[in-house]
């Protein structure tokens, strides 16, 4: 008997037999079914919390969620008791490649070290703020001065292989500004010091063209997001902290070449009149906004800019204030009286506020704590919580896979004791970390490593803030 076939049916027949050899196959590891059981759930999204939380977690996924679901007989169940589940955290503004909770020190020691410490040393900084409950972070600057070493770069891509622990990092690299600003590293250091005059390949560009330049050099080097100092900083040595320091023009230019690129824009800016220009130009976030006016709010509500307030940085600075030199002094005094009612006037007039820290200013791992600053200023709990998951994942441009917890997402689930929407401190004592189904943490922190008197805190001449 002989058998013909035609060319469909030979397809249909390679799919079957494939689907039968995939059947064969011994279940991954990863494919484990998990049951997640708390007192309580968030779900990133409701402005109240579900009793009787349970997340069903199979590989990387969420396969289902809710107060009444039903546990397959082969889960592995982890019950967490009197807790809180909620999407992982996000922090839109940190800096795990750097430490400058140590002003002094890391200005002198920074002249002696290389971009290999620098590595090293946000290994630990990476662990501690995954472990603290932020699964996501966008990492807005790491700078290396007279080095082209992307460490945020490479540490982004050991974390997402698994060589590392760490958040999923969204990075910015260089970041990009003005000739004598806030992110000029050489300002403030007599000429000529440290060599030629940093260029685009440093992220100094002034210009529209030369910033066109400068964020092509950024995309082309791996950068998920550009962020650039419109206004002048705190922890920079020689401009106020409030002055404009790009032109209309330029930034026009800076929000055209990175939206053209699929790239969003984080602008540092404390300054009012630096950041209405900025918003006028379309940024899609003000990081800190310390000095701005409700005019100012209202645009960035009626544009949709997002506010991101970093006020750990400020009170950070403020609670030891005589480790920085006085001109920092001054700077940080002025932003920390002025932040606060900043901040009211964005709630009351509704601005969108993404969470975001600027950790490194203070210690990583500390993140947490913006949550009390947020909630003691006027924002309602379930506001602060939504800053750090929904919102976060909105203005990081995920928001099709995290930032709640919903079936299909990816399965980024943390617990912390309590009822966060009463106490909201419980975001300080996270005990249970899952990552894409992962269990990072269930219990105490893994300890830092010791550390020496001669160890170097930082190889960045330049912080945010």
């Amino acid at each position: 008997m002989r058998f013909r076939f035609n060319s469909r049916a030979l397809v249909w027949i390679f799919v079957f037999l494939s689907v039968l050899e995939l059947s064969a196959l011994p279940l991954n590891a990863n494919d484990q079914v998990i049951a997640l059981k708390a007192a309580r759930m968030f779900d990133g999204k409701s402005r109240a919390l579900v009793q009787n939380g349970i997340v069903i977690v199979q590989g990387d996924k969420i396969i289902d969620v809710g107060s009444n679901v039903t546990i397959p007989a082969d889960a592995k169940v982890i019950d967490l008791g009197d807790a809180t589940l909620s999407p992982g955290f996000m922090d839109a503004h940190t800096h795990i490649t750097l430490d400058y909770t140590d002003y002094k020190a890391t200005r002198l020691r920074e002249l002696q070290s290389s971009a290999s410490t620098k590595a090293y040393n946000a290994i630990p900084a990476a662990r501690a703020t995954v472990e603290a409950g932020f699964t996501t972070v966008r990492d807005v600057g790491a700078r290396t001065y007279r080095s082209h070493d992307y460490v945020d770069v490479s540490l982004r891509d050991a974390i997402a292989k698994g060589i590392v622990v760490g958040p999923r990092m969204f990075v910015a690299a260089n970041g990009i500004g003005a000739t004598g600003g806030h992110f000029d590293d050489s300002a403030g250091y007599r000429d000529g010091l440290f060599g030629p005059e940093p260029d685009f390949a440093d992220g100094i560009a002034d210009g529209p063209d030369a910033i066109r330049k400068a964020v092509r050099f950024e995309v082309k080097n791996g950068v998920d997001v550009i962020k650039a100092a419109v206004s002048g900083g705190v922890l920079s040595l020689s401009d106020e902290v409030d002055t404009p320091q790009l032109t209309p023009a330029e930034m026009a230019a800076l929000v055209d070449e990175s939206h053209r690129l699929r790239k969003k824009v984080a602008v540092h800016c404390h300054g009012d009149q630096a950041g209405r220009e900025a918003i006028e130009a379309g940024v899609d976030s003000i990081e800190h906004g310390s000095f701005f006016k409700p005019e100012t709010l209202t645009l960035m509500k009626n544009k949709g800019t997002f506010l991101t307030p970093t006020l750990m940085a400020a009170e950070y600075i403020k609670g030891k204030l005589d480790a920085y030199p006085p001109a920092l002094q001054a700077k940080g005094i002025a932003a920390y009286n002025a932040r606060s009612e900043m901040f009211r006037n964005a709630l009351k007039i509704g601005v969108k506020i993404s969470f975001g820290t600027d950790a490194a200013v203070f210690p990583h791992g500390e993140n947490a704590k913006e949550f009390k600053l947020m909630v003691d200023l006027g924002m309602p709990p379930v506001d602060a919580l939504r800053s750090a998951t929904s919102s976060g994942a909105e203005l990081i441009g995920v928001a099709q896979k995290l930032g709640t917890l919903e079936k299909g997402k990816l399965a980024d689930v943390i617990a912390m004791p309590g009822d966060p929407t009463t106490d909201i401190t419980a975001t300080e004592r996270v005990r249970f970390v899952m990552k894409e189904g992962k269990i990072i943490r269930n219990g105490p922190v893994t300890p830092p490593p010791p550390r020496t008197a001669a160890q170097t805190v930082s190889t960045d001449l330049g912080a945010d803030f």
